[in-house]
């Protein structure tokens, strides 16, 4: 049975390796570990299809150590357990292997602290492989006995190289230029995924080059690369919500539709469009806020994926609403100091005396009501007696928060005037 194209063509050295010149080129950090005689656990962290697998085993045999590999999908504490025993068991005990655990983030706690022992006397050089950020999913002891290497998407022009390694060793790609550009983005930075594109193709050439028309018809557009509970996830949602706060249009929805094709529910969106208008803009267009809900409710009538567009409506108008972040300050700022003075009671001036013991205790005694002083506006004490009063909301000078400062002033200027009037 013929193996894969990438297993094929899998580098034999790390010098082969493309795309990850920091860590295999003669000055990158593998390649440093190597020269010092002393391998180290590592976890690769990386995208799909970057050399996670390759280096590893790589990694082994310039050390001339025994491979193994496990999954972490399909493997538990026993399997650990079982390949130490079989170290115990052999005539060569005592030598190092190198365990290589793909998708190492899968394992739980206790599974990940099972290799703890081992890899801390040395029975073990652990080589951990995920996509997801180690520092959310491998708990501490685990993290202190490693090293966390990043490994890149590939670019095109590494792409390139395996595409060139491919017709040297294999058949050359009668392509059009423009169907090579289309194959290679459509791997994405993807190493293996773009050789599997190339297996797909082999039994449509012939001697007319294939177009890209051609090539459309011979493979299936990619899905998006999302996960809703990974990384991925919290990296889009952020880009997405920090290009709208950064108020770039084009990138706002750029990101908008990476989240609806990777598969993200509209309305997990709808929801984060409504709390970005209160935190990126608040006062400063009070309008956002309601363009917001009217977006929801618009996807909520017409369902997906009609109901996508008033996503981008609302998408574009919070990119290019003024920002400001003072309501949102002014919330934090509050809820602190609430929590440091929950024990202070109102100032009774402002408290309702229903029954004829509240009177006696002075409720509402002095209670000014504003409409009927001269501006609307008594300046009376609304914070506890025995509370300084804090200003929370600091308006900014864009947009409607223009005018919400000046109000502010006017009637700071009005309780100036009260109470110099009252000493």
């Amino acid at each position: 049975m013929n193996s894969p194209l990438a297993e094929q063509l899998r580098p034999q050295e790390l010098g082969s390796v493309v795309g990850q010149d920091h860590l295999v080129s003669p000055t990158g950090f593998i390649t440093k570990i190597i020269q010092s005689k002393k391998p180290l656990s590592i976890i690769l962290w990386g995208p799909p299809g970057c050399g996670k697998t390759t280096i590893a085993r790589l990694y082994a045999k310039a050390f001339a150590l025994n491979f193994k590999n496990m999954s972490a999908i399909f493997s538990g504490i026993a399997d650990i357990k079982k390949i130490i025993q079989d170290m115990h068991e052999t005539p060569l005990f005592g030598k190092q292997i190198v365990l290589f655990v793909d998708e190492i983030h899968r394992f739980n706690k206790a599974q990940q602290d099972a290799f703890l022992p081992f890899v801390e006397n040395g029975t073990i050089i652990l080589v951990g492989a995920t996509a997801e950020n180690p520092s959310f999913h491998l708990n501490n002891a685990l993290l202190s006995r490693v090293r966390v290497l990043t490994l890149n998407t590939l670019k095109e022009e590494s792409l390139e190289i395996l595409l060139s390694r491919y017709e040297s060793t294999k058949k050359f790609l009668n392509l059009t230029k423009d169907a090579r550009a289309y194959l290679l983005s459509q791997a994405q930075g993807d190493g293996r995924y773009l050789l599997n594109l190339v297996e797909n193709i082999q039994g449509f050439q012939d001697l007319s080059p294939l177009t890209l028309e051609d090539l459309k018809t011979c493979i299936q557009k990619r899905a998006a690369l999302f996960d809703k509970s990974g990384d991925q996830h919290y990296n889009i949602i952020s880009a997405f919500h920090k290009a709208i706060r950064g108020s770039d249009p084009d990138a706002s929805i750029y990101w908008l539709t990476r989240l609806l094709e990777g598969g993200e529910d509209p309305l997990f969106i709808a929801r984060r469009l409504i709390r970005m208008a209160s935190e990126d803009i608040g006062l400063a267009d009070p309008q956002a806020l309601q363009v917001a809900i009217s977006g929801k409710q618009a996807l909520e009538t017409l369902g997906s994926p009609e109901g996508a567009l008033s996503l981008a409506q609302v998408a574009l108008y919070l990119a290019l609403a003024p920002k400001s972040n003072a309501l949102y300050n002014a919330y934090n700022k509050a809820k602190e100091i609430s929590s440091e003075t929950s024990n202070l009671p109102p100032p009774t001036i402002i408290l309702n005396a229903p029954t004829k013991l509240m009177k006696e205790l002075n409720y509402g005694k002095d209670y000014i009501y504003d409409h009927d002083t001269q501006n609307g506006f008594s300046g009376q004490n609304y914070f506890p007696d025995k509370m300084e009063r804090v200003e929370f909301y600091k308006p900014k000078e864009r947009g409607f928060e223009r005018e919400m400062k000046k109000r502010i002033e006017y009637f700071k200027m009005l309780r100036k005037e009260i109470l110099d009037a009252t000493y």
